[in-house]
């Protein structure tokens, strides 16, 4: 058997390996900060001890292993479920002859000086509106696009600010019913209709902002404020689940973080 030289590793082989670290990387992306993530670790070490038992002839063990990872893929479609999901629609809603394209996904293609999110207006107009009981619904976009949402309702192109922000949400506005989404540091849609999950129980005291907040968090990554028209209270909702926080400091670096 002839030794496998350094020179034997072709170009095609390079494209091969980066083409992985890739999918591994948005597949670790996809289920970072869910339960999905222990459950992918779990597997990775069940398919390491599979081929760990075949290399050492452990017949038995390698028996039991081997059948689980023959249904594997079955499990792995029921499991990471709404995580197969999110992928999907990222692929199928990505636009590649716009200036929105796949690599517009890899934020480790891109540069850095891109224009980040003003987190503080964001939050400040929260606070301001939750303040009058203004009720508001702010998606922010990460890595999954939401181009297929922006035709429900208008299009716009409007640097994030404050005051554009209120301004869009006060109650007299034409613009403050429904959702308004968040690319980068661009308010690029208002007035969008968002996909309402009417299955998970959740307190009464939330409503249909919180619902749409919900589903729209499920299906893809990206997160979402609410600001309460009845109590004024601010919500954080990230993977269909409402998030924690004791005060504004905490939402701020919460967001920055799963931004970031």
């Amino acid at each position: 058997m002839e030794n496998l030289q350094l020179w034997d590793f072709r170009f095609i082989d390079f494209v091969d390996v980066f083409l992985v670290a890739i999918l591994l990387y948005y597949i670790y992306k996809l289920v970072k900060g869910t339960v999905a993530i222990n459950i992918f670790i779990g597997i990775l070490i069940i398919y390491f001890a599979w081929r760990l038992t075949d290399y050492l002839n452990m017949h038995m063990l390698y028996s039991i292993f081997d059948g689980f990872m023959k249904v594997g893929i079955i499990a792995l479609i029921v499991v990471f479920q709404p995580e197969i999901r999110k992928f999907l629609l990222m692929v199928g809603s990505t636009n590649i002859s716009g200036k929105r394209n796949l690599f517009k996904n890899f934020k480790f293609l891109k540069n850095d000086d891109q224009t980040s999110t003003d987190v503080d207006a964001i939050i400040n107009a929260c606070n301001k509106m939750g303040a009058s009981n203004t009720g508001a619904l702010i998606v922010i976009e990460r890595n999954n696009n939401l181009d297929f949402l922006t035709n429900t309702g208008d299009e716009m192109n409007i640097l994030v600010s404050q005051p554009i922000i209120e301004s869009i949400f006060f109650k007299n506005s034409p613009l403050h019913d429904g959702a308004i989404i968040i690319d980068k540091n661009v308010v690029k849609a208002t007035r969008v209709i968002l996909p309402v999950n009417n299955e998970k129980n959740i307190p009464e005291r939330f409503g249909l902002r919180h619902r749409a907040a919900i589903g729209i968090t499920e299906k893809t990554d990206a997160i979402a404020l609410c600001v309460s028209e009845e109590t004024g209270q601010i919500s954080y909702i990230k993977n269909g689940e409402f998030e924690m926080f004791k005060n504004t400091d905490e939402l701020r670096d919460k967001i920055k973080h799963d931004l970031g």
